[in-house]
């Protein structure tokens, strides 16, 4: 409330600054996914994954130890736990795979499976193609939707802060070479859901705006009215969450780490679009039209 009334700044005239921050985050990440790429887990480039549990306390040089025997020196080993651990390798054979959970099992005291997965070349290309198709499906339906509830112009702006939001995770996640795998993608999906969301309430507000807007008010002033009436539910919303997906990146467990670091990240990222691109990207687009209806109405 004291924000709203104060107004510190005008988000419309610094949004040339938060175009800005966003590119210096784009940017490096473009140049990272174009130069190293991405991370892709066994989901998407094939591989086995072997989630164990050890009787006893185990470090991970004791594990790998036991996999260079079979040639698997380079195998990504996560631990989760004293006793826990998420093994990653090349696709291997059932009898490779049985092998190795029993000398896992004679030089380290004992071990239980939790989860043995594999999955081939055939499967991961399916995996990607169908991935990329949701995300595309999804980026279409909510230009149409956003397009059909308030304006075409509305419907780009949003499309272009869900495609920032997207790109960033992914930047993140190229510059620091984490994993990628199907559950990023799941992330990926509820950010555009989340985000739109909150862009869709700010829309809605500058809507009920211009219908109540007197002759002399300035679009640029608007926009701002209603970026500043809504802060304080963005703020609150996205706190809320935050929260959770604290508490879930904490003592979630290994198996969900990267897809709450993602959630988390997109979150914070699509709060910052819906202020401070998505409304100010609206306004760009429509700056010209609205000067011209002054002139229109004097004529």
């Amino acid at each position: 409330m004291m924000l709203r009334d104060r107004k510190p700044f005008h988000f419309i005239k610094l949004r040339k600054y938060w175009y800005a921050i966003s590119l210096l985050i784009i940017i490096p990440g473009i140049i990272s996914i174009f130069s190293q790429g991405l991370n892709l887990g066994i989901d998407f480039k094939g591989g086995g994954l072997l989630d164990l549990r050890f009787n006893q306390a185990t470090e991970v040089v004791q594990v790998r130890a036991v996999l260079e025997e079979f040639d698997l020196a380079g195998a990504s080993i996560q631990r989760s736990g004293d006793t826990d651990f998420l093994v990653r390798t090349r696709e291997l054979s059932e009898e490779e795979n049985a092998s190795i959970i029993q000398s896992l099992d004679q030089n380290l005291g004992g071990v239980t499976v939790q989860r043995s997965v594999r999955v081939g070349p055939v499967i991961s290309s399916e995996l990607i193609r169908n991935s990329l198709m949701a995300l595309g499906v999804a980026a279409i339906l909510m230009l149409v939707y956003v397009a059909w509830r308030f304006e075409l112009k509305q419907g780009i702006a949003a499309v272009i802060a869900i495609l920032h939001n997207v790109l960033i995770v992914t930047a993140v996640f190229s510059i620091f070479q984490l994993e990628v795998d199907s559950t990023f993608v799941a992330a990926i999906l509820t950010i555009i859901g989340y985000s739109i969301n909150d862009t869709i309430v700010i829309f809605d507000r500058i809507r009920e705006n211009m219908l109540n807007k007197k002759k002399d008010d300035l679009l640029e002033d608007i926009v701002n009215t209603s970026l500043w009436q809504t802060i304080a539910r963005s703020i609150n919303t996205g706190i809320s969450v935050i929260f959770v997906l604290v508490a879930l990146l904490l003592y979630g467990g290994a198996t969900i780490h990267n897809m709450m670091l993602a959630l988390l990240i997109g979150v914070i990222v699509g709060a910052y679009s819906s202020i401070f691109n998505a409304s100010p990207l609206w306004y760009d687009m429509k700056k010209s039209e609205f000067r011209q209806k002054p002139k229109a109405a004097r004529a």
